[in-house]
């Protein structure tokens, strides 16, 4: 079901113009990437400088697709600094696209869908869009990234339907797969997360996660966190969902919050639904109480 192998950069112009934002990578404190399965490739404008490329990583991290998702790529982890409102639908995508002048053809492909071909199948054939390399899929997305005429059609869209919609990128065939509530990320402050400490039911009701490495954990560490060591990043991601539970709040904490927010970020693509990064890290909350058992 996983892919580990690397895919090569996406430079496609169709593709990288409508690029608005890069997936976030999990870097090693040596520099190097981790090992990546796809990168996001979804119908975006861009608002930063008109019809420019927007590079994507070569190696951004892909999520870890369910069993009925198995090649999917996957869309950027929103974040909120505070209160993440949820109750937003999020939807699982896949089309293919033809140029505007090619409406004979899609009306051929509309015809061959409605007589049991897979969309996927005729996506790799006839798309012109880079995400013909995934079967035309462009994961999980939310409204806000993606033109206004694609939004419209995906979020009107009954679930499996193949409905047609035009853009300035040509004429697509979409299918809407799957809906689910959108995750949340949030940053917590060392004082609130002290009081949450405090309640003896937390670590029960809660799962925490320190992405440190072993010798830093060996120096300085608190109670209730479970080691899932950043450059260790192979043996776990992976196989993440059978380790913790996407459906319980998940604290990540490493030494300063920049690593853990990465991998924060990582989770949500998961589908973990709530998520909380510990801000400034065991460094800062030490700082505030618990002086005198680290030396960071």
């Amino acid at each position: 079901m996983l892919r580990g192998n690397h895919l090569l950069p996406i430079t496609s112009p169709t593709l990288s113009s409508l690029k608005q934002s890069l997936f976030p990578t999990l870097t090693l404190l040596s520099s190097r990437r981790l090992s990546t399965f796809a990168s996001l490739q979804t119908f975006i404008p861009n608002t930063h400088k008109p019809n420019s490329l927007l590079h994507l990583h070569s190696r951004s991290l892909k999520r870890v697709p369910p069993p009925m998702a198995s090649r999917f790529p996957c869309p950027k982890a929103s974040f909120s600094g505070g209160s993440s409102s949820e109750g937003e639908r999020e939807i699982l995508v896949q089309h293919l696209l033809v140029k505007e002048d090619d409406l004979k053809l899609l009306l051929e492909l509309q015809r061959r869908i409605s007589q049991g071909e897979d969309i996927s199948d005729l996506a790799v054939e006839y798309s012109i869009c880079p995400s013909k390399q995934e079967g035309g899929m462009l994961g999980w997305v939310r409204k806000g990234q993606m033109v206004p005429e694609f939004e419209e059609a995906a979020f009107g869209s009954p679930l499996n339907k193949v409905v047609r919609c035009k853009t300035k990128f040509g004429w697509h065939l979409l299918q809407v797969l799957s809906e689910r509530e959108e995750s949340s990320l949030q940053e917590i402050q060392p004082d609130d997360f002290h009081m949450k400490m405090q309640d003896p039911n937390f670590l029960e009701e809660a799962q925490l996660i320190d992405v440190r490495e072993p010798e830093e954990v060996s120096q300085a560490s608190l109670p209730g966190f479970q080691v899932f060591p950043l450059r260790q990043f192979g043996s776990w991601g992976p196989d993440i969902t059978s380790k913790i539970d996407p459906q319980k709040d998940t604290y990540v904490m490493c030494h300063h919050g920049i690593r853990s927010l990465q991998v924060a970020k990582w989770l949500q693509t998961q589908g973990f639904r709530r998520i909380f990064n510990l801000s400034g890290g065991i460094h800062a909350y030490a700082t505030k109480f618990q002086k005198s058992l680290f030396n960071i």
